[in-house]
């Protein structure tokens, strides 16, 4: 199944997804760190997906192909809108929606609104939503330099299995996606604050405020048991706090279930949709 590269313009904003398949939308949406973007979140998922829908994987605002902009006062909400108006400029409608730690956070976030802005019909969070520490993993994310080493190291932390660090083609993958111009920049400028914010750690370890208990779609949690960015027990605090949700915890894997663990992953994700939102060939 092929994946195409697209672009769309999205008032103003040059906006990159890759898209395969056809049939009812599965969007997936990807991690936060720096070089993340759809392509290197998803390459193991969307051909898998593609066989019985059409994937759509956008890269987020500031991230992958998509235009590299940070909105200083409205951050995060200006991403999520931009998203929004994504989701409207593909007149994408009803949709599962699959999203990777920030991706599934923010997807948290959305469906546990009051009146949802996405057309939400089940949701995947694949190490997302719950409290983010600011721990030792955290930092080592965070305290990018740039540098090849640098990309390493944070292969290490979002991994559980040593392989990946130690794949030269794998890390100046990744170091390259980092280094496109404006990348680390609009990354990095989420973790900005000036001298005259009020004393903080970081944008990290903060509250976690999300009322998972409005979440009232099929949802399937799935976590990593060595994951070093997470507290060990989050997810299942979010499997109580979300009525009907599942959990699937996969041992020997990180923070990047859907790269460390594919089939496992695809296989568990395609069987959740067959059932709470079948392709039109399965209804």
């Amino acid at each position: 199944m092929k994946t195409r590269s697209r672009f769309v313009v999205v008032d103003g904003i040059r906006t990159h997804y890759l898209e395969a398949g056809e049939g009812r939308p599965v969007v997936l949406l990807h991690a936060g760190e720096f070089g993340g973007g759809a392509q290197l979140s998803w390459e193991q998922t969307i051909p898998a997906l593609a066989e019985r829908y059409r994937v759509i994987a956008p890269d987020w605002l500031g991230f992958g192909e998509t235009d590299k902009l940070h909105d200083f006062t409205g951050g995060q909400s200006r991403r999520l809108w931009h998203m929004t108006r994504f989701l409207e400029v593909l007149a994408v409608g009803d949709a599962a929606f699959v999203g990777n730690s920030m991706g599934g956070t923010l997807l948290a976030k959305v469906a546990a609104a009051e009146h949802p802005e996405w057309p939400i019909t089940a949701l995947v969070l694949a190490s997302g939503g719950g409290f983010v520490p600011f721990n030792q993993a955290r930092r080592q994310l965070v305290d990018y330099d740039g540098s090849a080493e640098g990309m390493r190291d944070i292969v290490r932390t979002v991994f559980y299995d040593e392989r990946f660090a130690r794949d030269d083609a794998y890390v100046q993958r990744r170091h390259r996606a980092s280094l496109a111009p404006g990348a680390w920049e609009a990354a990095a400028a989420a973790r900005l604050k000036p001298p005259t914010a009020p004393e903080r750690d970081d944008v990290f370890g903060q509250p976690d405020t999300t009322p998972y208990e409005l979440i009232d779609v099929p949802t399937l949690l799935v976590a990593g048991a060595d994951d070093r960015l997470r507290e060990p027990g989050y997810a299942d605090e979010l499997h109580k706090r979300i009525r009907g949700s599942r959990l699937s915890v996969f041992s020997s894997c990180g923070h990047l279930p859907q790269l460390e663990h594919p089939a496992q992953f695809n296989d568990l994700v395609t069987a959740f949709l067959s059932e709470v939102y079948p392709a039109r060939d399965e209804q």
